[in-house]
């Protein structure tokens, strides 16, 4: 593997080092675990446990087991190509200029509409408590505060980052602690059983499949650690290991929550609403206190925690893709004092601003675009592994470079194709717009594209 990493290095452009190296395995590891926020399910349990028949923990099961294929294309990937870019270098590299750009471009469309969608969950969250402070003020403010920390520096946002996940963890501690002492009781019928990872009476695979295309929305960000590679200290290997290591972290935790919440609420079809649904089972299972405390820290995890280090994703690809010359040159700027892409960074909290009012009443429209764009990177990412390492490096290691990317390109395929129809058309009309943009490139700035056979 080092050789090859040394062999794929020579062949591709020589980048000047102008982001800081400060981060360690750690860092990374926290990184992806906030960035999928080990409470992520709180936000959107309801419609899972609807739309899985009340098999919420198989759910999260099969998510994870098809994100940690991805995981391994990751690792492979990021080994080879120790770059900032994410998927958009992989793919650039791994099979050719043009597909990079498709695959970048529709991990912008992840990217660019994620944190939107983060401020806007968690505003919706805090004006139900709070309805004198409109949805908007509370999105602004989160957007301040995150843009202020990302320009500061990556090594004050992983500072950031640990107090986050240390907090997000107590509350669900607390949870978990007083959620199985309400199954104890029998508090609300609640008994300890399997149903949650399998009911057999209930069970479609095309119906948990169709939970898990929602589901899988808590586990987009373990890839953004790959965007940090340029500012990882202990070499590209940690990247891999970070987004492996924090996906099997958040995945166990994801599965233990929500079985232990399924149990305390076992009739899926009677949640007064589904996107309160978990606070609803909080309320139960230990009183308005606990759900005040679920709400309160969904709202601060997704606005500032996951926010906070999608701001910082998003940007660093940005850079990479401008520094590539694909995206207007100043996007790629590094902030003189704290070395970070602070323009891209400054771009994305204008474009959050925007989308945030425009989508403010349409939280099913906007994480159904950002699914697509993800699962769709995802899948040019598995065939770049296999493209690389077989056909351009003639591998002969078939499990980790034939078998492993086919497996998870057949999961993510699978989930894809569940996505809803209104997720597909939005995804289609922006590739549509990309493979336009890209068309435009070609003709009229053909010095942008790079030499990487």
């Amino acid at each position: 593997m080092a050789e090859q990493a040394v062999a794929s290095l020579e062949q591709q452009p020589v980048y000047k080092q102008e982001l800081k190296r400060s981060l360690s395995f750690w860092d990374l590891l926290i990184y992806g675990m906030v960035f999928m926020v080990p409470i992520a399910p709180f936000g959107i349990y309801g419609s899972v446990a609807q739309g899985s028949n009340g098999m919420v923990a198989l759910t999260y099961l099969i998510g994870m087991v098809g994100m940690i294929f991805t995981a391994f294309s990751y690792a492979r990937m990021s080994e080879a190509f120790p770059i900032a870019g994410s998927v958009y270098s992989y793919a650039q590299r791994g099979i050719n200029d043009s597909v990079g750009f498709i695959a970048g471009w529709l991990i912008l469309l992840d990217y660019i509409f994620v944190p939107a969608l983060l401020y806007l969950v968690s505003a919706s969250a805090l004006h139900d408590i709070v309805p004198q402070v409109p949805i908007v003020v509370w999105a602004v403010l989160f957007i301040a505060i995150n843009t202020v920390i990302n320009v500061r520096g990556i090594e004050f946002t992983a500072k950031a980052n640990k107090i986050i996940v240390i907090l997000e963890l107590i509350v669900l501690a607390i949870f978990l602690a007083v959620g199985v002492m309400a199954i104890i009781k029998g508090v609300n019928g609640a008994d300890f059983t399997m149903k949650p990872l399998y009911d057999h009476s209930h069970f479609s695979m095309n119906v948990v499949m169709g939970a898990v295309s929602i589901a899988v929305l808590s586990f987009l960000g373990f890839d953004g650690i790959s965007t940090l590679a340029e500012e990882t200290k202990d070499g590209s290997k940690s990247i891999g290991k970070a987004c492996v290591y924090s996906l099997l972290a958040v995945g166990a935790l994801f599965i233990i929550q929500t079985w232990v919440a399924a149990l305390i609420w076992p009739d899926y079809h009677a949640f007064k609403n589904p996107d309160t649904a978990f606070y609803q089972i909080a309320e139960i299972a230990g009183g308005t206190w606990l759900k005040v405390l679920t709400i309160v820290a969904t709202a601060f995890s997704w606005g500032i925690a996951n926010a906070l280090v999608a701001q910082a994703a998003i940007s660093r690809i940005l850079y990479s893709m401008a520094r590539d010359r694909k995206l207007p040159g100043f996007l790629a700027k590094v902030h003189p004092k704290f070395q970070t892409p602070y323009l891209s960074t400054l771009l994305i909290a204008v474009v959050s601003v925007i989308v945030t009012a425009f989508f403010s009443s349409q939280i099913g429209k906007l994480s159904s675009v950002v699914n697509f764009g993800a699962l769709s990177s995802f899948l040019f990412l598995h065939l770049s592994v296999m493209n690389y390492f077989l056909r351009k490096k003639k591998s002969k290691n078939y499990v980790a470079h034939l078998l492993m990317p086919l497996i998870g390109f057949a999961v993510i395929g699978y989930v894809w194709i569940n996505l809803d129809p209104l997720s597909k058309k939005l995804g289609f009309i922006w590739l549509a717009i990309g493979i336009v943009y890209l068309i435009v490139l070609k003709l009229f700035k053909k010095d942008t594209a790079l030499n990487l056979e």
